[in-house]
């Protein structure tokens, strides 16, 4: 391999770049002097920088496809994702700045280490071979630590912290034995050389061992059934605007992965791993719209509902024709501005302050549309598109989903997606009832006055209106979705049959 390379061709990696700078910038900027508005700013402007030259390289044409060191592939579906990614970062950041505001500590290193992470997931999904798949994957990963525990005089974002440490190091052991097992079968450790390779050595278990193992890593990070666990209670003591980054920056990337790695690499053909995905899948349906009817905690009933969302998305992936690739990415733009609408309402109610000040109790929003209307209104609209109630985002994701499970004829799972969102129309809706109930005579916790007139309200309200804009019109989300290919050969092979 000729390793002589020169500044041109990394420029496809350009917003990745950007981000990593803006994650120094901030880094000098927190050494020379603490400045919260200045820090945060910074933070922005660096973002928002990234999302302009990834709008260049989607609509502009700025760089034809293109595979960067044999480890990144930049193609439509890269700048896609990556552009999710950016979005959800920016919502997060400007969720975070209110939200800290009045913490007594250190504010500023929270968006150095945000920025590093979204360097990390951005690479993620441009990942096209095992060692940048497993090194991005840790960049994403380890500042995420920091982040959930970094209000620690909570003692839940403490304990949040340290269980994501710990089960997420675990998940990376598994990963990097999975690798080990079909490095040493297929010779390679590109997931477009080892398409041929894989097929020939497929016979031997080792190499379903070490798929296996891989998936159930991702399943991890995924938070997808059997590996749940660490799900409701780490969504629980996370800060919110945390919480918001680790639902979506978090499972966009890694979902990006899965997709380029299980498609790339050929691993969809192999009968036993769709076995794999399948029952994963049907799991986290039942296991996450189960376990969350039986919640009284907000947070904790949008972690479990998250791992039945992921449920629908891997049908999706399993139901592969041509077209399901597009349904995936529709699915995952309209959960991620559900997710951060959702997530923004708490954020909006809570307060880094002791264990009182975050508004996860159910009791917390009894009455809540006699006090903030508008901010109800929002949550409502954010429930019905969880839900999946027609003229919202989510109806529309999970009609894609449905979609390509019943074209491929996949029945039991296109009854599994309506039996999940049936109950969870059971959960959301108790959510919206308590909303409007009587309220208390004194509300243990309320949003600020003015909360719409602030960044992060505005931002809420956005998304909120994005959900309902894209209910009503879905066509332009849908034909970037179904541009947004993968440049893999088995894309290649389905667009010439289709």
């Amino acid at each position: 391999m000729n390793f002589t390379m020169s500044f041109s061709d990394l420029m496809p990696l350009a917003p990745v770049m950007i981000v990593a700078l803006t994650a120094v910038i901030v880094m000098i900027l927190t050494a020379i002097k603490r400045n919260h508005n200045l820090i945060a700013t910074a933070s922005v402007v660096g973002l928002n920088l990234a999302v302009i030259d990834v709008l260049l390289m989607m609509f502009g044409g700025a760089y034809a496809p293109a595979n960067v060191m044999g480890m990144f592939m930049v193609d439509p579906f890269t700048l896609l994702y990556q552009l999710i990614v950016l979005v959800a970062a920016l919502a997060c950041c400007t969720l975070s700045h209110a939200y800290i505001e009045k913490y007594q500590d250190n504010r500023e290193e929270l968006y150095i280490l945000m920025l590093i992470s979204v360097a990390g997931a951005m690479l993620m999904v441009t990942s096209s071979h095992y060692a940048s798949f497993f090194i991005s994957l840790e960049l994403m990963s380890i500042p995420v630590y920091g982040l959930l525990a970094y209000t620690h005089q909570r003692s839940k974002s403490l304990e949040a912290g340290i269980k994501y440490l710990v089960l997420s190091a675990t998940a990376s052991a598994m990963l990097l034995m999975g690798m080990a097992y079909l490095y040493a079968y297929t010779g390679s450790l590109s997931f477009y050389d080892s398409f041929q390779a894989l097929f020939a050595v497929i016979k031997q278990p080792m190499v379903i061992v070490g798929l296996g193992l891989i998936i159930f890593a991702i399943g991890f990070k995924l938070s997808l059934a059997p590996f749940h666990k660490w799900t409701p209670d780490v969504y629980q003591g996370a800060p919110a605007p945390i919480a918001t980054f680790l639902a979506t920056v978090a499972k966009v990337a890694t979902i990006g992965l899965m997709v380029r790695f299980v498609l790339s690499s050929g691993a969809i053909l192999i009968p036993s791993v769709v076995t794999i995905i399948t029952v994963i899948a049907v799991l986290s349906i039942l296991v996450g719209n189960l376990l969350a009817v039986r919640q009284v905690n907000l947070k904790r009933i949008l972690g479990y509902s998250s791992i039945a969302h992921f449920g629908y998305l891997l049908i999706a992936l399993v139901s592969m024709t041509y077209a399901s690739l597009g349904s995936v990415s529709v699915y995952v733009v309209t959960y991620t501005l559900t997710t951060i609408g959702a997530f923004g309402a708490v954020a909006l109610m809570s307060s880094p302050y002791n264990n009182v000040d975050e508004a996860e109790s159910l009791a917390d929003y009894r009455g809540l549309f006699w006090r903030r209307p508008i901010l109800t209104a929002t949550l409502t609209v954010m429930m019905l598109s969880l839900a999946g109630i027609p003229l919202t985002a989510g109806f529309i994701g999970k009609f894609m989903v449905v979609l390509a499970a019943v074209t491929t004829q996949h029945w039991f799972l296109a009854a599994m997606i309506v039996v999940g969102s049936g109950i969870g129309l059971y959960y959301y809706l108790r959510v919206m009832i308590v909303m409007y109930m009587t309220p208390p005579d004194v509300p243990r916790i309320d949003a600020v006055d003015h909360w719409g007139q602030k960044v992060g309200g505005i931002m809420v309200l956005g998304a909120a209106l994005l959900v309902l804009l894209i209910g009503v019109y879905p066509d332009p989300i849908i034909n970037l979705a179904l541009k947004s290919e993968i440049l893999s050969p088995l894309h290649m092979l389905m667009s010439q049959q289709h």
